[in-house]
């Protein structure tokens, strides 16, 4: 994002892990930051830490003894309550092949290293994460919803930021479709919505022509920088904003482009490479 005055509140509205919202809490790059999360699960989670009993969370995740036989039996219980639910999504993400909880995602059968389930399964790890988020919650703010009904409460304050990171499913992208329980999404809508904001703004996205297109219809910059898969394969990350000329200092292979979309680059994807 350009080169501002001090964030008020950082708006994360389609949050997931909410790194960006932690960084610039742990940080104090923002006043405040303010989560935004659809999906039922990952709301669970981020209710019980910002606003439940979080040290229960930690306390309960130290506690289990994983094996493939609990893990099947905890994943199939109905949860009695939010902080059951926040306990069965951590575990459902971190004994899921590749950490998938999309319907029809089964069970790390090798794992990394070849340690089967236990392959992803840090309870001291996490515990430790849940209480230092728990520690510093004053600054967040989480909200169960969807993202077009928050984003327009902030869009006119010119000390806010929005860093938006929607489900991948733009230009017939799968991998939102798969990753995601609530994958459907507007991106017409979203880039509309945002087009004339006061407030500072930053997409990423997949790297494809449409994308590119969007971008170039509403008068946005596009910038670009690498990143590694799962499969710690190298690509490069879309990054979609206003004034991203600072992408450049971060080194060569990043930087950013006004976008026309009758640019020859838009019929030759490497050509931003």
């Amino acid at each position: 994002m350009k080169a501002r005055k001090r964030t008020s509140t950082l708006l994360e509205p389609f949050a997931g892990g909410g790194i960006i919202s932690l960084t610039a809490a742990f940080e104090n790059l923002a006043e405040r930051a303010v989560l935004v999360e659809l999906d039922d699960n990952v709301a669970a989670v981020w209710t019980t830490i910002i606003q439940g009993d979080y040290l229960k969370l930690a306390k309960k995740i130290l506690e289990f003894e994983l094996s493939v036989r609990t893990a099947e039996r905890a994943l199939s219980r109905r949860p009695r309550s939010t902080l059951d639910h926040a306990f069965q999504t951590i575990l459902r993400n971190r004994v899921s092949h590749g950490g998938i909880m999309a319907p029809g995602s089964g069970l790390t059968k090798t794992g990394e290293g070849g340690k089967g389930i236990s392959s992803r399964w840090y309870p001291e790890t996490l515990a430790n994460r849940i209480v230092a988020i728990g520690a510093i919650r004053s600054k967040l703010e989480f909200v169960h919803g969807s993202a077009f009904d928050v984003i327009p409460e902030y869009l006119d304050d010119p000390c806010a930021a929005l860093f938006i990171d929607p489900p991948y499913t733009a230009a017939g992208k799968r991998a939102g479709r798969r990753l995601y329980s609530n994958h459907q999404l507007d991106h017409d809508r979203l880039f509309d919505l945002v087009e004339t904001a006061a407030a500072d703004f930053l997409f990423t996205y997949d790297d494809s022509i449409e994308v590119r297109a969007k971008a170039a219809s509403h008068q946005m910059e596009i910038g670009f920088v690498p990143m590694k898969n799962t499969h710690h394969a190298k690509m490069q990350e879309l990054i979609i904003g206003r004034g991203l000329a600072w992408l450049g200092q971060f080194g060569s292979e990043c930087g950013s482009k006004n976008v026309n979309v009758s640019d020859h680059a838009m019929s030759k994807p490497e050509a931003f490479r």
